[in-house]
């Protein structure tokens, strides 16, 4: 189990962000981990029928399978290692343990065409 899988275990286990479970997510993550539980908390964590995106402060970044779209995920994180991921990861991952996850029953593609 990486640890990760620890603190998503904590908080989808409590149902909600826990001292503890933010606790084991900032250690991992540090300022990543900060970040992604704000955008948890602004409630910017939608799910499409088609994708999962976090709104960040300039643009929307698609995460899939723990890989995202931003800048971030592609130049300075290694993909091969599980305990890497952009703050948008973790939070798709935050929202996800705590349902928190915005669900919208249209897909992302048509929202898009009207940005």
């Amino acid at each position: 189990m990486t640890a990760v899988d620890e603190w998503y275990a904590v908080l989808e286990a409590a149902g909600e962000l826990t001292p503890e479970g933010v606790d084991r997510l900032v250690a991992v993550h540090g300022e990543r981990g900060q970040r992604a539980i704000e955008a948890v908390g602004e409630r910017r964590i939608k799910e499409y029928r088609d994708f999962t995106v976090v709104v960040g402060h300039k643009d929307e970044y698609i995460v899939e399978d723990d890989g995202c779209t931003c800048k971030d995920a592609e130049y300075n994180l290694d993909a091969a290692d599980p305990e890497q991921l952009c703050w948008h990861a973790i939070a798709v991952r935050v929202a996800e343990a705590i349902g928190r996850v915005d669900e919208h029953d249209m897909w992302y593609s048509d929202v898009r065409e009207f940005l």
